[in-house]
């Protein structure tokens, strides 16, 4: 399938952050979980519970239109992993960040007797949906990932694996430990115009990144890339919905960027994809209206939302 074009818009993501710079006074987790220092999160609203995981190098202010009007009738938790944004960075020695965060999740949720949580995740974000909902079925009631697949490295070559992919991971990290600040600035500010269509959005975007921790972005950058969550799909038992970005500007068919997400999740015994036209990356910032109407059909548990992938 012909994805150059497709990587040229999207591939940048892992280098890139998200959203706004969290001015919240959110919490990290009970110190008595183990793992209580991987995140914070801030609740807002009352009612059934969602989670929102913003992506890499990522405030949970991404989230910000979006956690307006679900706060109405929702109880909201806004996650923010360390090393991001405005929440401080932990010492990570063995160079794990996505597994052990969601590990965070899943205690979070314990602590806090969550019931069936709704999880949201943007990009990164959403392989940690993926990844909480295989390894703790039990916890989660349905799952949204928004422009992401269940292998990064998918985007550079649709016959990667982990192994294969491993040494161009690593030469990512090496790249990403070895700029300058002012190098990785001006990156951020050339490669946001490829992962978010409104201008209006971009300088926060690239604020977030520059006052994220290098090391987590590089170590996390390495995870996302070497991890593989196909073979994981089939152990989800909650339905998931894939919302993807497409625009013309992309250079390819609709129905080849389609076909590229359907084969990357074909293990999903039950997933319904969501095309939202005229945006990057960005979805939620791109496109924040109609990004909403989707997210409370997908919470609503609407008839539409529970298609599978072969209808």
């Amino acid at each position: 399938m012909k994805t150059a074009s497709i990587r040229a818009i999207i591939g940048g993501t892992l280098l890139m952050a998200s959203s706004l710079i969290s001015a919240s006074a959110a919490q990290p987790l009970p110190s008595q979980h183990p793992n209580s220092q991987r995140l914070s999160v801030e609740t807002q609203g009352s009612g059934t519970d969602v989670i929102l995981i913003p992506g890499l190098a990522s405030s949970r202010d991404v989230w910000a239109d979006l956690s307006a009007n679900l706060r109405k009738n929702h109880r909201i938790h806004l996650v923010e992993l360390a090393g991001f944004a405005s929440t401080p960075a932990i010492a990570n020695p063995d160079g794990k960040v996505i597994a052990p965060a969601v590990d965070a999740l899943a205690e979070y949720i314990h602590a806090q007797h969550i019931k069936s949580p709704a999880i949201i995740g943007h990009s990164l974000g959403g392989e940690m949906a993926l990844m909480l909902a295989a390894r703790h079925p039990d916890l989660v009631g349905r799952v949204m990932v928004v422009d992401a697949l269940p292998f990064y490295s998918l985007m550079f070559n649709p016959a990667a694996t982990s192994e294969t992919v491993a040494p161009q991971a690593a030469a990512m990290r090496n790249s990403i430990l070895g700029q300058s600040p002012e190098q990785f600035a001006e990156f951020q500010k050339v490669s946001i115009t490829r992962l978010a269509k409104t201008e209006a959005v971009r300088p926060a975007l690239v604020a977030a990144g520059i006052h994220s921790d290098r090391k987590t972005i590089a170590d996390a950058v390495y995870e996302v890339m070497v991890t593989d969550l196909r073979p994981e799909l089939g152990l989800i038992s909650a339905p998931i919905e894939v919302v993807y970005a497409y625009d013309t500007l992309f250079g390819v068919p609709a129905a080849s960027v389609e076909a590229m997400y359907r084969q990357a999740y074909a293990a999903a015994p039950d997933i319904h994809f969501t095309q939202i036209d005229n945006s990057f990356h960005f979805v939620m910032l791109d496109q924040p209206e109609r990004f909403s109407a989707v997210v409370e059909s997908f919470l609503n548990g609407d008839a539409s939302q529970k298609q599978s992938q072969t209808d």
